[in-house]
């Protein structure tokens, strides 16, 4: 069985405990238990305690220690990439880009902490100058989802890490076992223990009990729209940093000048890649009708080459959705469309392969023309359907990109530059990909607009979300 990770070792409790499922056979993988306010706050002041040492370690020596451990990680990809198939669903190919992209952000992170640096202004005043210093905030809550876990996880860690920070992090309940075991591998490879504590448990039980712990600075979250509301009212109790992460409805716009066969590819992995789990992700499609029908002809062409299957088998392309639910949402969103007049061009149905009667299976879903009423249109689609829409212009595609309550990731794809500056001006959204689709750097921010949340992740200004600034006056004195 499982347990919680706390102070460098795994606790036990006699806690009620949560099945972890196997997404692809509704099999029990392993049990863990839900932390109440006392686990909670063992963790969160095993946290505080390790941060008195950690956040006075030089941020070189801060660097060095999270690359190592970002290389230990590394050393067991195939091992966590194999645990996070089967307790998340996705392809093993798709679980071991996930490992690598949670090694590469805390080795990028690493990197930066021989950066950490201050300021001096020089005659403030006659004989005064000042200094701007750059201080760890304490104690972050890194409350993550289940679609991408350990890379989520990552984006976190890494900057509250080399800035100085502890963190107590609480994975979805569903996926806690990947999370468990890089806490272990971690302190393994030199993280002095306290520095990250894992606990496991429900959002209404034990993430409530996270963020409002009086001594946890800040609270980073990914998830949904409403469960980051429900953070930010808590969070503003004890007047907490938050960062949100929140639901998003991409839009992609094909221009008539587009390469026509690489926006059919993006779109395909674009939407479907994890099984269409994704926060950013190709959700809502507009396409030029002079071009529209060669596209969706390319890209069902791709959609219908899909497999379906168990993450673990070789040749899946997408696994089951995560849970029962999941499935159930989606296809109540698909049918609302097609009662409202959507065409189905693809899917829209659970496979009929006997092998997939077990398992949260859907197949990958094209509908065309919904209306605009229809909830693919106005609610986030957390699952495998991608609807598309005729547009006569970019200046309709572009207005109705923007009609959606979100606003994450965007991109276009056309030959033009005009038409790309346009575009990337114009569309309310924190992240736009020219020709290009849903690959997130390092070394660039991360962070939606709207009712897509607040703060960025990634990049330098990252860093600044984990850091408070202090403003110092030194004043000479006569001699």
């Amino acid at each position: 069985m499982a347990e919680m990770f706390i102070g460098g070792e795994f606790v036990r409790t006699q806690r009620e405990r949560f099945p972890v499922l196997n997404p692809a056979t509704e099999e029990v993988l392993d049990t863990v238990p839900l932390a109440g306010p006392e686990e909670v706050d063992l963790a969160v002041r095993s946290a505080h305690q390790a941060f008195q040492t950690w956040s006075a370690t030089p941020a070189a020596r801060r660097g060095d220690l999270l690359l190592r451990a970002a290389q230990h990680v590394h050393d067991h990809l195939e091992e966590l990439a194999r645990t996070l198939t089967l307790e998340q669903g996705k392809p093993l190919r798709e679980a071991r880009l996930e490992i690598r992209r949670f090694v590469e952000t805390l080795v990028h992170y690493a990197g930066l902490g021989r950066n950490l640096r201050g300021g001096y202004v020089p005659n403030l005043d006659e004989g005064a100058y000042g200094l701007v210093l750059k201080r760890p905030l304490g104690v972050v809550a890194a409350i993550v989802p289940w679609n991408f876990p350990t890379t989520l996880l990552g984006n976190k860690l890494g900057p509250a890490l080399v800035a100085g920070n502890t963190v107590v992090a609480k994975p979805a309940e569903t996926t806690p076992l990947a999370t468990l075991r890089i806490a272990q591998l971690l302190h393994e490879a030199g993280l002095p223990p306290g520095v990250f504590n894992v606990v496991t448990g429900t959002g209404p039980q034990t993430g409530e009990a996270l963020v409002r712990h009086p001594l946890v600075r800040k609270v980073a979250f990914t998830g949904s729209t409403q469960v980051g509301k429900r953070i930010m009212a808590l969070a503003a109790e004890g007047v907490k940093r938050v960062t949100l992460e929140l639901g998003g409805s991409d839009p992609m716009i094909v221009c008539d000048d587009a390469d026509l066969d690489a926006a059919a590819s993006a779109a395909s992995v674009g939407r479907f890649f994890n099984c269409g789990q994704a926060c950013v992700a190709v959700k809502r499609l507009f396409v030029f009708e002079s071009v529209a029908e060669p596209f969706v002809e390319k890209l069902l062409a791709k959609v219908r080459r899909l497999r379906v299957g168990p993450g673990l088998e070789d040749g899946v392309h997408m696994g089951p959705l995560h849970t029962q639910r999941q499935r159930e949402r989606i296809e109540e969103q698909v049918q609302d469309a097609l009662d409202r007049g959507a065409r189905l061009l693809a899917g829209g149905r659970r496979p009929e392969d006997p092998r997939l009667q077990k398992g949260f299976f859907y197949e990958p879903t094209v509908l065309l023309e919904p209306d605009p009423q229809a909830r693919v249109a106005q609610e986030e689609v957390f699952g495998p359907v991608l609807p598309i829409w005729r547009v006569a212009d970019l200046e309709e595609a572009i207005q109705r990109a923007n009609s959606s309550p979100y606003g994450l990731g965007s991109s276009i794809w056309t030959r033009s530059l005009e038409r790309a500056s346009v575009a990337a001006e114009r569309l309310e959204a924190g992240y736009t990909w020219v020709n290009s689709v849903n690959r997130i750097y390092d070394e660039l921010p991360f962070g939606g607009t709207k009712q897509s949340g607040f703060g960025k992740e990634h990049g330098l200004e990252a860093l600044d979300y984990y850091m408070e600034t202090k403003s110092v006056v030194v004043r000479a004195l006569g001699g």
